[in-house]
């Protein structure tokens, strides 16, 4: 099994255990993190013996508290759009689409790019004290990573539009509510809980699974014009000057001046 700089990979029967685990940085998505989840989920896809894979983060305060911005920082539009068609090529659509059911066990903060993490995979589960939203329009910017497209196919329009706008985050609770997550648990009771929703699939038919998943994800249809709608438009922020004031204000630990 490959090893990891950013990553710990652990293996319990058919399950593999992928965490995020960069702990000092909230596990934020730098590109290297991203690179190594793409090689991390395609090894576990690729493994016979695996039939299923939590994803989690490091620690009890953060799931992935997002992209790291720092790297945002003096991208132009057509690299932003390409930062955003990267991700979403490599990581976001490759957990979507994964023949294999693929579980959030979100251990905190789900915020960003970390949402959008948790919002790719098959289904989530959260602790109590979890924290979800997308922050992104405090930065100048929109979800480039899916978000846009997926929180809406969850939880509709209305709320889509109410969190996204806002960039207010929800609490597990409201976000069980709202439909974004298919448990809330006790810290304690995370990784058996998502677990033990794995063992009950793994112990069905793959070839079953595999096309189950198929069948649903066709439901949503071809909406791959939001997709790259979204794209276009994540890039199209990098080019303003509220996208400069936006991450200066975060490097700076200010509010925005918009």
């Amino acid at each position: 099994m490959m090893t990891y700089q950013h990553l710990l990979i652990h293996d319990n029967g058919y399950i593999r255990r992928i965490t995020v685990a960069r702990e000092a940085k909230l596990n934020a998505l730098s590109k290297a993190t991203l690179t190594e989840l793409n090689n991390a989920i395609g090894d576990a896809l690729a493994t016979a013996a695996i039939r299923g894979i939590v994803l989690t983060g490091a620690g009890d305060k953060a799931f992935v508290a997002g992209a790291d911005i720092a790297e945002f920082a003096g991208l132009n539009s057509e690299e932003g759009r390409a930062l955003a068609q990267d991700g979403q090529t490599r990581v976001f659509n490759l957990i979507h689409h994964a023949n294999k059911p693929i579980v959030a066990a979100i251990n905190g903060y789900a915020l960003g790019g970390g949402l959008e993490l948790a919002l790719a995979c098959h289904i989530r589960v959260a602790v109590t004290h979890a924290k979800l939203g997308l922050p992104e329009v405090s930065l100048g910017l929109i979800p480039g990573y899916g978000g846009t497209q997926r929180l809406t196919q969850l939880v509709g329009r209305g709320r889509a539009l109410e969190m996204i706008l806002t960039g207010d985050m929800v609490t597990a609770e409201q976000a069980l509510e709202y439909g974004i997550l298919n448990h809330v648990v006790e810290s304690t009771e995370l990784l058996a809980k998502a677990e033990g929703i794995l063992h009950r699939m793994t112990a069905r038919s793959q070839t079953a699974v595999a096309g189950a998943i198929r069948a649903v994800n066709a439901s949503l249809g071809s909406n791959d014009q939001g997709f790259e709608t979204e794209i276009n438009e994540f890039g199209r922020c990098f080019g303003t000057s509220d996208f400069s004031e936006g991450v200066a204000a975060f490097l700076e630990k200010r509010k925005p001046n918009f």
